[in-house]
């Protein structure tokens, strides 16, 4: 069964709205998220080197973190609002923060 097409956005469109959450871009920020215990979610271009993406997406399933993919960098990064591709991404909670809304 392949989990890239099971996960996969159609059209990735805007950033999704999550209260609490800030954009982090690029797979050593947020590598870091990650073990840091504060990615929500997580986004990954299937056209990104899967050297890249691989260890980001077991990483995600080490830490029960939900990822999807998207068909490519191009409009990952467009999603984030970044002029260039985008391997990953992911809604961080900010730090200070705990997810809700007052």
């Amino acid at each position: 069964m392949d989990m890239k097409k099971d996960r996969k956005i159609p059209n990735c469109g805007s950033w999704p709205e999550m209260p609490g959450t800030k954009i982090v871009v690029g797979a050593k920020q947020l590598r870091k998220a990650l073990l840091a215990g504060r990615a929500r979610y997580v986004f990954l271009a299937q056209d990104a080197d899967p050297g890249l993406t691989e260890p980001i997406e077991e990483l995600c399933r080490e830490k029960s973190v939900q990822y999807a993919w998207v068909p490519t960098m191009a409009e990952l990064g467009s999603a984030c609002g970044i002029e260039v591709g985008a391997a990953a991404a992911a809604a961080v909670d900010e730090i200070g923060s705990t997810g809700s809304n007052p």
